[in-house]
């Protein structure tokens, strides 16, 4: 629902974006504008991890959907290294914490103490752990095509957020093995802007005019490319800090100008194709897997430009697909098929045009 009212507000359907408050800064600690700094050692490599939960994973589990309670366990890094932390863990998300959607929730994993330099896990305070949904085999298959839209927008722009695959064993807090399913760690965001030179702008709804205009462009069609319409980059849950589906980044805490959006989120990708996923009735689509444009009409003018980049990077962007490990043949061909309906929309500048007739705003 809440996806609906966003969704509403980007096409315009709930009157004008609210007037923007002041930015806060995504943390105390000042540094030189420019300056990048080095990618955290969890994210500076794509090798998949292996690590143990162990704790009343039951329990946090079946925790209540108005509920954030987070719960004493220990994290378990077994490969590449061995090392263990206590943590805290807590279920999180919006619809995959719907039990009629997910019966496992994606996770939030909250260090107890600051990991050491030497630990894999150095600089992390809390890390988003996309988790399997359901225990079928199918599911399994849904969170690695997520996974790969990440390693995508990876492909387009140095500021996506970083993922790495993990095989997670879940183990009770009596030390009975319960679960071991995959699931993916998302790179913070102020982590990645850091990387980038830049920061993280934690503010409310903005009018799209400050967002960098080329940005918006790569963004919206890369969700054009993989089917996702659940996002707006300038429009934030309710009572919640910008945006939907998006983080922004600038060049400081405060940035009013030149607000670069970052995508994150896509299960609702025609891409992953989830079987929970469904279309907005407020759009003219009736199934994800039908493509719709909905970036900024006044900023339509970058998208030739745009598409001929990514008509230039269709070779790498196809072949994460055959980077990502244990993802089934049948469903690497038919996602390839898929992307490949996205480069023929885009094969010629009356094709971009046609597809910006669904432009917004």
């Amino acid at each position: 629902m809440a996806g609906l009212r966003l969704l509403a507000v980007g096409l315009g359907l709930l009157g004008a974006v609210p007037s923007v408050s002041a930015a806060q800064p995504a943390s105390p600690a000042q540094r030189p504008a420019g300056a990048p700094a080095p990618p955290t050692r969890l994210f500076s490599s794509a090798d998949p991890v292996r690590v143990t939960l162990r704790g009343p994973i039951g329990a946090v589990v079946s925790t209540r959907e108005e509920q954030r309670t987070a719960r004493p366990a220990t994290l378990q890094l077994t490969y590449p290294a061995a090392e263990t932390h206590a943590i805290l863990l807590s279920p999180r998300g919006l619809t995959r914490r719907k039990r009629e959607t997910c019966t496992f929730p994606p996770l939030r994993v909250e260090f107890a103490a600051k990991p050491p330099p030497s630990s894999l896990f150095e600089r992390q305070r809390r890390i988003k752990l996309v988790t399997h949904c359901r225990s079928g085999a199918a599911f399994q298959q849904h969170l690695l095509l997520e996974y790969a839209a990440y390693r995508m927008f990876n492909v387009l722009s140095p500021r996506g957020l970083r993922v790495r695959l993990a095989q997670v064993d879940y183990v009770g807090a009596d030390g009975r093995p319960m679960t071991s399913r995959l699931g993916f760690f998302i790179e913070d965001p102020d982590d990645a802007a850091r990387r980038n030179g830049l920061y993280e702008v934690r503010t409310r709804d903005i009018p799209h005019s400050r967002l960098d205009a080329r940005e918006a462009v790569r963004a919206a069609l890369f969700q054009y490319m993989i089917g996702n319409v659940d996002w707006s980059m300038n429009v934030g849950p309710p009572g919640d800090i910008c945006c939907h589906n998006f983080r922004l980044m600038g060049a400081s805490p405060a940035a009013r100008t030149g607000i670069i959006p970052v995508p994150y989120d896509f299960d609702f990708s025609g891409l992953v194709d989830a079987p929970y996923a469904t279309a907005p009735d407020i759009l003219p689509i009736s199934s994800v897997r039908q493509r719709h444009y909905r970036g900024y009409c006044s900023l339509g003018g970058h998208a030739p430009a745009l598409a001929a980049e990514f008509r230039s990077r269709r070779a790498e962007l196809l072949a994460v697909l055959g980077q990502v490990p244990q993802l089934e043949e049948r469903r690497r061909q038919r996602a390839a098929a898929y992307l490949e309906g996205f480069f023929r929309d885009i094969a010629t500048d009356d094709g971009v045009r046609r597809l910006l007739r669904t432009c917004i705003g």
